[in-house]
Parts: C-alpha cells; sequence; structure tokens
C-alpha cells in the first residue's frame, strides 16, 4: 500500500457494510493482523475510530467487501499521515460541546450512530461515538438522542472539573 492513491475520506458515504452475504476473504488472519495495528492508531486519531470500529465488526468472518473498507482506511491514512492530536497552552478553560448524528446509518438492524466531542478552549479532550440502543424514527429524533447523551457527558465532565477545582465556562 506503500505506492496507494490517498483518499480524503476514511469511509465511503455511499457504502452500507453488512455481516450478510459477500465473498469471503482469502485471508482472515491477515485482515485481523491490520485490524489490530489500526486499533492502536485510534489512540491519537481519533478521526478514524469510527471507520476502525467498523470494520473490526466483521473480524469473525470478513468478505472482500470489507477488505476493500480496510484498505480505504489505510489510503486515508497515507494521506493524512500529518494528522493527529495535538495539545496546546492555552489559557481557555471554556468547555465546548459538538454532537451529531447519522440516522439509520447501521446498515444491519437501521439503528443510528450518535457522537460527540468535547473541547477545553483548543484542546479536544473527549469524544465517542457509538450505535444508538434503539430505532430513532426520524433523524431529529436521533439527533435528540445524541444530544442527550452528549448532556449527560457534559455534565459528568463539569463535575468532575468542578471536584478537581477547574472553573470552566
Amino acid at each position: 500500500m506503500a505506492d496507494c492513491k490517498p483518499v480524503l475520506t476514511a469511509m465511503a458515504t455511499t457504502i452500507k457494510a453488512s455481516s450478510a452475504g459477500g465473498v469471503a476473504f482469502s485471508d482472515a488472519t491477515k485482515y485481523r493482523s491490520i485490524i489490530g495495528a489500526l486499533q492502536y492508531i485510534t489512540l491519537t486519531r481519533p478521526d478514524v475510530a469510527f471507520s476502525v470500529n467498523r470494520v473490526c465488526q466483521f473480524m469473525h468472518n470478513p468478505s472482500e467487501d470489507h477488505w476493500s473498507m480496510v484498505k480505504r482506511i489505510l489510503r486515508y491514512l497515507k494521506h493524512t499521515i500529518k494528522y493527529g492530536l495535538h495539545i496546546t497552552k492555552s489559557p481557555s478553560q471554556d468547555l465546548q460541546a459538538f454532537t451529531g448524528a447519522d440516522w439509520a446509518g447501521y446498515g444491519d438492524d437501521r439503528k443510528s450512530t450518535g457522537g460527540y466531542a468535547f473541547y477545553m478552549g483548543p484542546n479536544l479532550i473527549s469524544w465517542a461515538s457509538k450505535i444508538q440502543k434503539k430505532v430513532a424514527l426520524s433523524s431529529t429524533e436521533s439527533k435528540y438522542k445524541a444530544l442527550a447523551d452528549a448532556c449527560a457527558k457534559l455534565t459528568w465532565l463539569q463535575s468532575l472539573f468542578g471536584e478537581l477545582g477547574l472553573s470552566t465556562a
């Protein structure tokens, strides 16, 4: 993959991967080995965490389609080799929260994916994305659920900072 063509996104938006069907990948050990290496990358590259988590869901029975998804992540990493988490000194202790949701984006059972990112000043301090527990009947409902999850985490984070004696705005 050293001479591969780089891509701008870690995951194609049009492909809905599923555990059912597809041509079985010939070397499941190779698939699992590369996925294991990609899991370590997510510690400093949260931009690929969702994509890596998605391909991890097929380790028990990878197909050629899943292998294509892995190769796309590798092509994205080649394009964004200088990306990563950068923590800078800042006088600002303002907390900012961002949320988002992908309505019915999980191919197997049509559940939505929600996520959040919290910043203290310019520094990313916490992030998550997960499949929502219940099926949302609209995009508004899935976004509301993602916002509710983020609010619960933000309340906990503000409580933690209060116990540590840090004031946040």
